[in-house]
């Protein structure tokens, strides 16, 4: 449960993280220069404009004439016409390095990331004194707190300083060291370079971007302190305690952050007097508490260690990876950490990096991706009992889909709303490209919405809140729905297809040889809107609404084109069996109906889940960091645990930045982070689920138990994981058999589970009732908040 190391960072991907989900560190552990690089999660560049493209609805009618006539390069480059800006960068706040009076000799360094607390950890000796740092990001108390201390009088000296990369000053009160600064109006993505002002700054009295203030303050057990615009200089202290908080003008993504922003200074003052009527111990208590109500609600055990003696987190990557079970475990619960601390309610969602980024130009923009890394994102948070956690997402759906009905109307004269490949904190809902810049393979892709959608109707599943699902889920699936219906068009047979359709950054090899990306009923799209049809339809029977809208849904999902099984066995990527650009290609788009979907099962329909299972396999098992997370949780759901457990290894390889080790394999750097490379968060998490996945599902009928083991893991336990229906599952398992699950019921949902043996239910000392209702399906009566334990009666192996 810790990520241990017995030198400090050299680069940014061997920092450790902490953060509170707005708040964001990264400590490197130095020993004479401490390096604590800070974030913001609502600093970002630009300003709420308008992106919308009224050329677009323009060309529509002649991008789909193209199209049907198997022009499909022409329709590349008419799409070109169709496009809107760049979105925005999420930025670097600055830095916090403390400069330390130290000589002597170094020895017995450690540092650390204790999962267990959430806290951060510097351990070194100077001669015969021992000096240690606890750091930390409170949600509660919504600081940074660092406590620095010596084991001996007077010893502690060191000077605190604040800088930016961002247009800014620093200036200090009576207490208090101040960084203030402001962002620019523009910053483009880092791959687009025909602006030769790529960060571009505006006057102060015209600019319409987002300031921000940060501040540090200091209360000291002794010794004393001098504060100036240069710095906090500490002096013959024992222990001291740093508190960082900042805020920005950022007052929501339709409002200017200079005209009607909010003034930063009153919130991180506010933040700062709070915290410093608490002691150290109070904070930390605090933040422990907070912590770990979250991060205690999962439990793990997959087997014992193979490691025996003392051993850092990167030398245990790179000499036993996926071979070590509880290195598995730490990847695990490091990936529900780095949810915790990157998303929480009222924050901004998870970006592409989380919370964590000291570029200006980030990778990507640090954007929000919508083609699969944003989703990713939330996909253990259902599963993995941390619900509250994806309340930021959702609000960023609803706020989205605000901006997509403009989209809608304006670029496609449709109704409902829309989005496309990217957004940012301003919830651009257009398609971006720089108006024409840009690739048609990853810029044109309308179907966001309906796979945003998803994760409405799966909080609703998982927590069978109707009152969610009425007032704030289903009238944004609707108005997604009816998106998809303007969309759609019939062709020469009769069917629903989508045109244009991409399948996300993947071309295919036309039948002149040449590559092209759009055509029409790409598989992705098909599925996606079969997906949003089918949440709407169960949506509208739960809410007993909506009737003649649940009949047109379900008339227009039994039209749409077919899926087709193409000459290798496999499920077509395109309506036509094209060859792929690139076999090997890390998207993996039309397989959405295994996984996150549910269209796709071995019983419901067995010919295109094996064909699905035949285009993973033609695939390959090679892939950046979060295609080898979709991976495992699409081999999770093909119940081949073996198979996934072979991407897992892949996926515990260390990438070194220094020496390039691995550095174009994907893989996980030496702090963890997921490496696409450069760092991508949605490995880190696509992980977790996968791994949930492994050990319990519950997109079909009944809830299955142990799906997918790995042969490596015949003894264990899970506790904690949820199952839709609202039910919160333990499982313990002994030689690759079911030993015992409990299931806690939250809601008094009728309870159905799938499992091959007799089993025994009881609830309390009594035994239950169950119904047999076919194919292995056993169901019983539950009532709220009861406890349900389930023993084969005659143990088979799984």
């Amino acid at each position: 449960m810790k990520l241990t190391y017995q030198t400090s960072a050299k680069s940014w991907t061997e920092a450790l993280p902490i953060g509170n989900g707005r708040l964001g560190a990264m400590i490197f552990g130095g020993v004479e220069l401490e390096r604590v690089q800070l974030n913001e999660d609502s600093l970002w560049s630009g300003s709420p404009k308008d992106w919308n493209n009224p050329e677009a609805k323009k060309y529509l009618p002649e991008m789909r004439k193209l199209i049907f006539a198997g022009k499909y390069v022409e329709a590349d480059q008419l799409a070109k016409k169709m496009m809107g800006p760049y979105t925005q960068s999420y930025l670097p706040l600055g830095d916090l390095l403390l400069t330390f009076d130290h000589i002597g000799r170094l020895s017995d360094y450690k540092r650390g990331l204790d999962l267990k607390d959430g806290i951060a950890r510097v351990q070194y000796m100077i001669d015969d004194v021992t000096y240690t740092r606890e750091m930390f990001s409170s949600f509660e108390d919504q600081v940074i707190v660092i406590h620095l201390k010596a084991n001996k009088e007077g010893k502690l000296n060191f000077t605190a300083r604040l800088n930016s990369l961002l247009q800014s000053v620093t200036e200090s009160s009576d207490e208090e060291l101040i960084l203030k600064g402001i962002c620019p109006e523009n910053v483009d993505p880092n791959y687009f370079r025909e602006n030769d002002q790529p960060i571009q700054y505006a006057q102060e009295e015209t600019g319409n971007s987002i300031t921000f203030e940060g501040r540090l303050a200091v209360k000291l057990e002794d010794g004393f302190y001098e504060l100036n615009d240069e710095g906090l200089q500490i002096k013959q202290a024992t222990a001291a305690t740093l508190f960082f908080s900042a805020a920005t003008s950022f007052n929501g993504y339709d409002k200017s952050p200079r005209k009607e922003g909010k003034a930063p200074s009153i919130a991180v003052m506010k933040y700062l007097k709070d915290a410093k009527k608490h002691t150290f111990e109070k904070l930390r208590e605090n933040h422990i508490r907070d912590y770990t109500s979250l991060f205690n609600r999962v439990e793990l055990d997959l087997g014992p260690s193979f490691v025996k003696e003392e051993i850092s987190t990167d030398q245990w990557i790179e000499q036993y990876g996926a071979s070590d079970p509880k290195l598995v475990e730490l990847l695990f619960h490091y990936g529900r950490y780095l949810m915790i601390t990157s998303s929480r309610p009222g924050t901004q969602p998870a970006n592409l990096q989380g919370i964590w980024n000291d570029m200006l130009q980030p990778p990507w923009s640090s954007n929000y991706t919508l083609n699969i890394n944003a989703q990713m994102n939330y996909w253990p948070v259902e599963t993995c009992n941390l619900a509250e956690c994806h309340e930021p997402l959702l609000t960023f759906i609803e706020e989205l889909s605000l901006n997509g009905e403009r989209t809608a109307e304006i670029n496609y004269g449709c109704r409902g709303w829309t989005a496309h490949h990217n957004s940012d904190i301003w919830r651009q809902s257009a398609p971006v490209g720089a108006y024409g810049h840009g690739d048609p393979v990853w810029t044109f892709w309308p179907m966001a919405g309906a796979w945003l959608s998803q994760h409405l109707w799966e909080h609703f599943a998982f927590s069978r809140n109707k009152q969610f699902l009425r007032e704030k889920a289903y009238p944004i699936m609707k108005k997604a729905a009816l998106f998809c219906i303007d969309w759609l068009i019939e062709d020469e047979a009769g069917y629903f297809v989508s045109a244009p359709s991409t399948s996300p950054e993947h071309k295919f090899v036309t039948e002149n040889g040449k590559l092209a990306a759009i055509s029409m009923a790409a598989t992705m799209d098909l599925t996606l809107i079969w997906d949003l049809f089918t949440n709407c339809i169960e949506a509208t029977k739960e809410l007993n609404c909506d009737i003649e809208f649940c009949k047109e849904l379900e008339e227009k999902r039994s039209k749409l084109f077919p899926l087709q099984i193409g000459q290798y066995g496999q499920l077509q990527e395109w309506i036509k069996d094209w060859e792929d650009q690139e076999i090997n290609h890390r998207h993996v788009s039309h397989l959405f109906g295994v996984y996150p979907g549910r269209q796709f099962t071995d019983h419901e329909t067995p010919e295109l889940f094996e064909a699905a299972k035949q285009s993973l396999l033609r695939r390959g098992d090679e892939g950046t960091g979060w295609s080898l997370a979709w991976k495992i949780a699409l081999w999770a759901r093909f119940k081949d645990g073996n198979r996934a457990l072979d991407l897992i290894s892949n996926l515990l390889q260390l990438v070194n930045e220094e020496n390039k080790t691995n550095y174009h394999k994907g893989g996980v750097y030496p702090n963890l982070f997921d490496a696409h490379p450069p760092f991508q968060i949605d490995g880190n998490f696509g992980f977790v689920a996968g791994l949930a996945e492994l050990l319990l599902q519950s997109h079909t009928e009944g809830i299955q138990f142990l799906p997918a083991l790995p042969d490596a893991w015949p003894n264990g336990y899970v506790r904690g994981l949820r199952a839709r229906g609202s039910f919160e599952i333990d499982i313990e398992w002994e030689n690759k058999q079911l030993k015992v699950v409990v299931i806690r019921s939250l809601k008094g949902e009728r309870c159905v589970i799938n499992i091959e043996n007799s089993v025994e239910v009881k609830a309390g000392e009594s035994v239950i009732d169950t119904e047999d209702i076919a194919n292995g399906l056993i169901a019983f009566s539950t009532k709220a908040r009861e406890s349900y334990t389930i023993r084969p009666i005659k143990t088979a192996a799984l």
